[in-house]
């Protein structure tokens, strides 16, 4: 793909439990989506302790893995390993027009987009949503697309990036009452707001490469996410309020879905092990793809 970028990206997630755990079962959404522009050309993932892994496809077209340890353990370290290659976006429309909503409207009770036009549990209406977009005037008119993209900027400007400052099921009403949160907040409200215009919105988790486009991997400590809307004539498009940013080819795909529920990196059940301590690490290191 021409003038596309290769990235090599490790993830590193280790438990430490203050007991034995007996049995593990756990779900990886861990694997990059091969699609809008993006190939997979490697992943691997190994456990330790090792554990078999089978793959599984969801609703939403996530390769997910499904893990079992039948044995004792005090830890367990997921190490997984991606060589992706993203191609630039094409460059967006300066306009869609007014009557381009008209057609976005037609879409919200279209089974296709269903999932993404309604309600889920962590983007959903509310009475702080409603003040918050009030507040900030926030309405479905002009330009669909410069009205999302004024919707992404206006959410980095109103809410400050903390992290630690929410957890992975902190509802929407935390960032928007205390102005703090970090990038899964920032999206549910985006897509929150964004299907409540009739637009479909979707979760996005992935990576961000933060270095150069070569050299030194991105100083990255977890995954991170964002928003993809569809429009008319331009297919799915991704904005990030956290950065203030458009998707391009910085943006590594894993999953998408609802809201965070859909796609948590891990997600497990065990039996055992009363308390633990995660620790995640993330290096992507770009190099420009053969291509160039």
């Amino acid at each position: 793909m021409i003038g596309s970028v290769r990235y090599e990206i490790e993830h590193v997630t280790a438990y430490r439990y203050r007991s034995p755990v007996r049995r593990c079962v756990m779900s990886l959404c861990l694997q990059p989506r091969e699609d809008c522009g993006q190939r997979l050309l490697r992943f691997e993932a190994t456990t330790a302790p090792a554990a078999p892994l089978t793959s599984e496809r969801d609703c939403f077209g996530n390769t997910k893995h499904v893990l079992n340890i039948h044995r004792d353990h005090e830890a367990l370290a997921i190490t997984t390993r991606s060589t992706v290659e993203v191609a630039p976006p094409a460059p967006l429309l300066r306009s869609l027009g007014t009557d381009a909503w008209e057609e976005i409207r037609s879409w919200r009770e279209a089974f296709v987009h269903w999932d993404f036009t309604h309600a889920s549990a962590l983007a959903r209406p509310s009475s702080a949503l409603t003040a918050f977009m009030e507040r900030e005037d926030m309405k479905a008119e002009g330009d669909p697309l410069e009205a999302l993209l004024r919707l992404s900027d206006t959410l980095y400007r109103s809410f400050r990036y903390v992290p630690g400052s929410t957890s992975v099921g902190s509802p929407m009403e935390h960032i928007l009452e205390s102005g703090s949160g970090v990038c899964q907040d920032y999206a549910h409200v985006m897509i929150a707001i964004a299907r409540s215009w009739g637009v479909p919105a979707r979760y996005v988790s992935g990576y961000l490469h933060v270095g150069g486009r070569s050299g030194t991997p991105g100083p990255q400590t977890a995954m991170h996410a964002w928003v993809e809307c569809r429009l008319p004539d331009l297919d799915w498009i991704g904005f990030d309020p956290t950065n203030q940013s458009v998707a391009d080819e910085r943006y590594v795909r894993v999953a998408v879905g609802r809201d965070y529920h859909d796609v948590p990196p891990t997600r497990g059940v065990l039996q055992g092990g009363e308390g633990s301590k995660l620790e995640v690490g993330v290096r992507v290191r770009p190099s420009l793809s053969p291509d160039r």
